[in-house]
């Protein structure tokens, strides 16, 4: 269940149909067009925080459970 759930906000996909939600029910209550605007691209702009975060979170956690101490992008080229 948590598993399912991290994924979910770190899908793209899920803050665009958030997004996409929100923003006709704020103007069909009589809000602005650049204030639901300005709430859609925050909404997408935390989303794609929230993903980076998560993702970030999913990497490390699997880099430990492996007894990894390096991400692979990031180990020094080996020189001759």
């Amino acid at each position: 269940m948590k598993n399912d759930l991290i994924r979910k906000l770190s899908s793209r996909k899920f803050w665009a149909a958030v997004a996409g939600f929100i923003a006709p029910i704020l103007l069909a209550l009589g809000a602005a067009d650049s204030t639901a605007t300005k709430i859609t691209a925050l909404i997408m702009s935390g989303g794609t925080l929230i993903a980076y975060i998560l993702g970030e979170g999913m990497i490390d956690a699997e880099y430990a459970a492996n007894g990894t101490q390096e991400k692979e992008n990031e180990k020094k080229p080996v020189s001759d």
